[in-house]
């Protein structure tokens, strides 16, 4: 599920399919470390007895934790499976102590920015740098 993450988002980024040598190099360093416990966890999601969704969150400071590689299969969309994925990470953000969550992402990702707004995540102002970092949303926690 990371290597069709980055395939996608490489492809959009680049306007052609991502080669497999660039995905190879893409998750070769990617966050995958910081997302197992105690500080973090990922997260597959299936539909149709298939691997279709898939998402990490970390945590970083003071109560916040960060949603990371955020992906749906195009098989898979529009089938609220991204709102499912949402609740297992809110989920999985909560046990782990947080209380709020935070993302970036880039401006293109247009059905990820559409997810994150209908579930409540609202622009913020930026918490990091980098070149692929356009725009920042969080969220509070519901604290039962």
């Amino acid at each position: 599920m990371r290597r069709a993450y980055y395939a996608d988002v490489a492809g959009r980024y680049w306007h052609r399919p991502a080669t497999r040598a660039e995905v190879d190099a893409g998750t070769a360093h990617d966050l995958a470390d910081r997302l197992a416990p105690p500080g973090g966890q990922f997260v597959v999601g299936r539909f149709d007895g298939r691997a279709a969704s898939c998402g990490g969150v970390r945590l970083l400071d003071g109560g916040r934790a960060e949603l990371t590689r955020i992906y749906v299969s195009p098989h898979a969309r529009r089938t609220g499976g991204g709102a499912a994925l949402l609740a297992a990470l809110e989920s999985a953000a909560a046990g782990l102590g947080a209380r709020e969550l935070v993302l970036d992402t880039r401006l293109d990702l247009v059905e990820a920015r559409g997810l994150y707004v209908k579930h409540g995540f609202r622009e913020i102002p930026a918490y990091n740098s980098g070149p692929y970092r356009e725009v920042w949303y969080g969220k509070t926690l519901d604290r039962p």
